[in-house]
């Protein structure tokens, strides 16, 4: 499998003493997140992230199943990931490695198990039918901090998500079109948001939302899935330095801050959407009166 370029030892050296001199190569504080650019498409459930120049699109369908027979009382609600050379070189299709692996868990762990989504809701005849939900991520640029990004995009779009409305008449169970009914959102219970963050191996030095090139370089790192409660749902430190508890204090505190200002800006633009869409309703309405 062709393997991310390495930097080179210049490259290396002028990084590492401007991380310890407090700079970053793109001018941001150590704390700082890159631009953080999040756009819905036309259907339902499609959300587009864009964090620095890694960019990530999650897409959310429903379709009508049978419940697992240990659960009839609950809906399904599944994650899937997929990396490609689209998204990086170093990235097969079919083959995952270690660190592909890793990723699906982490967002497996920090969405599905965390149950941001209330499954139980999905429920439709009990034993027999349910609605089977499901997010596919796709990875269309990678420049370091994957997982955040994904993770954002997944929330996103599943609070973006519209259902089609459900009728039960007897055992006659009818699932009605968009356009015959509203379609109905998803009970969300909470909104994680992953926080991915790197060190030195004296935990001198603490990044937030690694690039590539800083990922490369860093000795360890650990991500932290928090809601904007301050709820834990998941920490993840998969080898690397370890941290010291005064560090791991310091990091989750920082967590805590940037996860309410990530949620803050998805309800922001998930309310500028709905509002688009009224207007284009509206619009679309009123053609249509002039047309009679």
């Amino acid at each position: 499998m062709p393997k991310e370029l390495d930097p080179s030892t210049n490259e290396k050296n002028f990084i590492l003493e401007s991380l310890y001199a407090g700079e970053r190569l793109d001018g941001r504080e150590l704390d700082a997140f890159r631009p953080l650019e999040l756009e819905f498409g036309e259907e339902y459930g499609l959300a587009d992230v864009r964090l620095g120049k890694t960019r990530v699109i999650a897409r959310v369908s429903a379709q009508v199943v049978q419940p697992f027979s240990d659960r009839p009382f609950d809906g399904i609600f599944t994650i899937t990931t997929e990396l490609g050379p689209m998204a990086s070189p170093g990235f097969e299709v079919g083959r995952q490695t270690e660190a592909e692996v890793l990723l699906a868990r982490l967002i497996e762990k920090s969405i599905r198990r965390s149950t941001a989504l209330d499954t139980e809701s999905l429920c439709i005849v009990a034993g027999q039918k349910c609605w089977q939900v499901r997010a596919d991520v796709h990875f269309l640029n990678h420049d370091g901090n994957m997982v955040d990004a994904a993770c954002i995009a997944v929330v996103a779009a599943l609070q973006h998500f519209r259902r089609p409305d459900v009728s039960i008449e007897g055992e006659t169970v009818t699932v009605h079109s968009m356009t015959e009914r509203v379609p109905v959102p998803l009970s969300i219970l909470h909104v994680p948001i992953c926080e991915g963050d790197g060190g030195d191996e004296a935990n001198v030095v603490t990044l937030i939302d690694a690039t590539l090139q800083e990922e490369q370089l860093r000795d360890g790192d650990m991500t932290v899935t928090m809601n904007k409660h301050g709820e834990v749902c998941q920490i993840s430190k998969a080898g690397g330095v370890p941290l010291d508890p005064i560090a791991m204090h310091r990091d989750m505190n920082l967590a805590f801050v940037k996860v309410k200002e990530i949620t803050a800006f998805i309800a922001k633009r998930l309310k500028e959407d709905e509002e688009k869409r009224v207007k284009r309703d509206n619009l679309l309405e009123s053609k249509a009166e002039n047309e009679r």
